[in-house]
């Protein structure tokens, strides 16, 4: 391996381990066995190497995803079991992923500071959006329309709120059932017509 991937796969194992923000470039540098100055020949910099870094682990984790309609290929599913089903994988992806999902969040949180990562994971939300939509319909993809993107737009802000939910109490996180119960209620409010006026 050259000292292009030794620096990938050490900022990998930091950003994991230490986070975003408390990564500095001699630690990748210490992880990775290679110079101070590589980082800057090959990256530029520490950040834009931990950016990289990050999109990948997160394609990475939507591969590892992107792979679960293979698993219930062939079963008659009903749409409840099949949705209660995709978010039970999502959740058991988040112990092998506690340190993707903290650096990501970390991340985010500067992106008023670091508008490349902001530019990159915009990018990504596109494919991100059509990946869950695909997942949860159990198909390896789905057509690049409003209907996917709009269906992956929810289901990508529901992941969003369920990964804090996990990060901050695993323990008490919701179930594939549970968001499936809570879907049917909020669906029930807010699609149910209208009392007439008095």
């Amino acid at each position: 391996m050259g000292n292009r991937e030794e620096l990938l796969a050490g900022a990998k194992r930091c950003l994991s381990e230490k986070g975003y923000g408390r990564t500095t470039a001699r630690d990748i540098a210490a992880a990775s066995g290679v110079s101070l100055a590589a980082i800057g020949y090959h990256f530029g910099s520490k950040d834009a190497l931990l950016n990289i870094v990050l999109i990948e682990a997160m394609g990475d984790w939507g591969e590892t995803l992107g792979a679960a309609p293979a698993e219930t290929a062939g079963l008659e599913l009903t749409p409840e079991e099949r949705f209660v089903a995709s978010w039970d994988r999502v959740l058991g992806t988040f112990a092998e992923s506690r340190g993707l999902w903290k650096a990501q969040f970390e991340a985010i949180a500067q992106v008023d500071h670091l508008p490349e990562i902001a530019k990159a994971l915009g990018e990504a939300q596109g494919d991100a959006r059509l990946g869950l939509s695909a997942l949860f319909q159990g198909k390896a993809e789905v057509p690049d329309t409003e209907e996917e993107h709009s269906r992956g737009a929810f289901l990508q802000a529901l992941l969003a709120g369920v990964a804090v939910q996990w990060l901050i109490a695993p323990d008490r996180v919701p179930t594939g059932q549970d968001l499936y119960r809570g879907l049917q209620v909020l669906a029930g409010s807010v699609l149910a017509p209208s009392a007439p006026a008095v």
